[in-house]
């Protein structure tokens, strides 16, 4: 990789202001990508809008939705080793996230096929029984997609597919530290013959690229996957615009007394760790039953000691770096505070430069850093508990709600939580980090607003227009 450019306004473009983009495991300069300027920004934005008085139909959408799809579809080696270098994610989990990208592009595909409005019975108002109405969605209109370093292909997909399906135009600002794919991504839209400025992407850092695509009152919505704190501002300034926020969260998963403790144990073990716990799901907080406690923390132990760490196109690799060698110490600092504190260290916390030695406490408490923020890192804790009314307690006990997790086999306890645990999903019998595409995907309280699933961002994507005739 070398110098890479913008698509802004159907052409290729750089700036004198540079971003070096790191290979995750090496530390070397992978690529360079230009930052964007005011001007630009502004540029993009008014080729986005003006690129909707172009007529752009459902099937056409469809049609151009599908073909990335299978051309992305013909190069998953080719993406998942660039994400591999950019990211520091082992090379199967690339691959997966790739062909997961298919999917969503496919689903969005079909979904704009689908997009429909609904009869309104407005003739049994009195008065009214001369009259006929119904409802019809039409595009938001020129959306600006801000996406995180951690899943930079697929959450891409979830953004842009939608908002194309949708007929709306997208201005994608990628993360900064993670951006090639999606530049590559903008080439496969283009060659599958997409509109002119229907997307657009920039490049460069949030805090200044981001705040020129915030301060401009041509964008119409913002879409967001990040930081509670850079929500909050989106949320501020967008004003009365739209605004749909997948943020934070420190996901919890109870293993109740009746739970499978060997499946519990693998399924905590292989989404606690992916992506070396750079995930909004990836699973933090785990409550177990008091009378499993032992015998559960011994098990997920030995499943834990046996994930390798290391180089991410290894084979043999279950965990590869950090997004940074800084977010691999802040996550040591809060783990070596959390020891301070009680907590039993039961294997890991370790730290290599950007590696993190996947890494398990034991008795943490409600109060330490590790259970009350978000860790991002691959960092699980076991906290034990007696009561199941209380345990629902404790995992409400949290300003974020995206998803949780919980093992039993008592319908009646399963049915108690889905009313009870405030979050956007619970997932039965699996941990937090469960996802498909299709389904619908957000949070609530500090995780944000909005949903992702094509089917489901398309609705937030667009408007509801009401039509009423007076026969």
């Amino acid at each position: 990789m070398n110098n890479l450019t913008m698509w802004i306004d159907d052409e290729q473009v750089t700036s004198d202001e540079k971003v070096d983009v790191l290979n995750k495991y090496t530390q070397e300069v992978f690529a360079t990508i230009p930052e964007a300027t005011h001007n630009q920004v502004d540029k993009a934005v008014k080729a986005a809008k003006k690129s909707q008085e172009v007529e752009f139909s459902p099937y056409e959408r469809y049609e151009v939705l599908r073909k990335v799809a299978e051309l992305l579809e013909e190069r998953v080696d080719d993406f998942a080793e660039v994400m591999t270098q950019e990211v520091g994610k082992t090379l199967k989990e690339c691959k997966g996230e790739v062909t997961r990208s298919v999917q969503t592009l496919l689903i969005s595909a079909e979904e704009a096929k689908r997009i429909h409005g609904e009869g309104v019975p407005v003739e049994s108002a009195p008065g009214s029984e001369n009259r006929m109405a119904f409802t019809i969605r039409v595009p938001v209109g020129v959306v600006a997609a801000i996406t995180p370093f951690n899943v930079p292909l697929n959450l891409v997909c979830h953004k842009i597919g939608p908002a194309i399906a949708a007929g709306n135009s997208v201005i994608l600002k990628p993360g900064e530290k993670t951006p090639v794919v999606a530049l590559k991504l903008a080439e496969l839209f283009r060659e599958a013959g997409l509109l002119k400025n229907r997307l657009q992407v920039v490049t460069g850092w949030g805090h200044t690229v981001g705040e020129y695509m915030l301060d401009h009152q041509g964008i119409d919505m913002y879409t967001f996957t990040g930081s509670k704190k850079v929500g909050e501002q989106i949320k501020k300034k967008a004003g009365m615009r739209k605004v749909s926020l997948e943020l934070g969260n420190n996901s919890a998963t109870i293993i109740h007394d009746d739970a499978d403790l060997n499946k519990a144990s693998d399924l905590v073990a292989a989404r606690g760790y992916n992506n070396a716990g750079q995930v909004c799901i990836s699973v933090q907080r785990v409550y177990v039953h008091e009378s499993k406690y032992n015998e559960f923390s011994s098990l997920l132990k030995e499943k834990v000691d046996a994930l390798n760490l290391g180089d991410p196109f290894d084979e043999q690799t279950d965990v590869g770096p950090m997004i940074s060698e800084e977010a691999a110490k802040t996550v040591k600092e809060w783990v070596d505070e959390a020891v301070s504190e009680g907590a039993e260290l039961i294997t890991g916390g370790e730290q290599n430069g950007a590696l993190f030695k996947p890494t398990l406490l034991g008795y943490v408490t409600p109060n330490m850093r590790v259970c009350r923020e978000e860790v991002f890192g691959p960092v699980v804790s076991l906290i034990p508990y007696s009561n199941f009314d209380e345990v629902l307690d404790q995992v409400n006990d949290s300003e974020y709600g995206l998803q949780a997790g919980l093992f039993t086999t008592n319908l009646n306890l399963a049915m108690k939580a889905a009313r009870k645990i405030e979050v956007g999903g619970l997932i039965i019998n699996d941990t937090s980090a469960y996802r498909v595409d299709q389904m619908p995907y957000g949070g609530v309280k500090s995780s944000g607003n909005g949903k992702e699933g094509p089917k489901y961002a398309i609705e937030e994507m667009t408007e509801e227009r009401l039509v009423v005739f007076n026969l």
